[in-house]
């Protein structure tokens, strides 16, 4: 520490301590980061793929009680509201939910410009 002109110490961090800090703050964010986005990118996998899961179990039961067979078409999500908790399902990143035909697993576009994580840009999530 240095002495001022009038007997007292002066206190306080050096530049260089100051560097330090902030370059050993920057390492961390530089290796958290990245984990975090790809924290977020698999919870808004699991919960389309949930989505989906829930969407083919209403599907069936529209079916059953509608006396559909496989291949007959299922016109809207819209129709499955009654077999849906809360009559809808919730978008995570505004994908777009597609049913298929009965008998046809149901899937998700992603919205153009959205990628989430193995399926591009605009691609489509078939159900697990």
């Amino acid at each position: 520490m240095s002495r001022t002109g009038h007997g007292l110490f002066r206190r306080g961090f050096t530049f260089v301590e100051l560097m330090i800090v902030v370059s050993v703050i920057g390492l961390l964010a530089a290796l958290a980061i990245p984990n975090l986005v790809r924290a977020r990118e698999n919870s808004q996998l699991n919960v389309i793929y949930r989505n989906l899961r829930v969407l083919e179990g209403a599907k069936e039961q529209w079916a059953m009680e509608n006396r559909k067979m496989n291949g007959d078409d299922v016109p809207d999500v819209s129709v499955l509201a009654d077999y849906l908790q809360g009559g809808q399902i919730h978008d995570v990143i505004k994908e777009l939910y597609v049913p298929n035909p009965v008998g046809t697993p149901a899937g998700a576009s992603l919205p153009t410009g959205v990628k989430l994580g193995p399926y591009p840009a605009g691609g489509f999530i078939p159900a697990p």
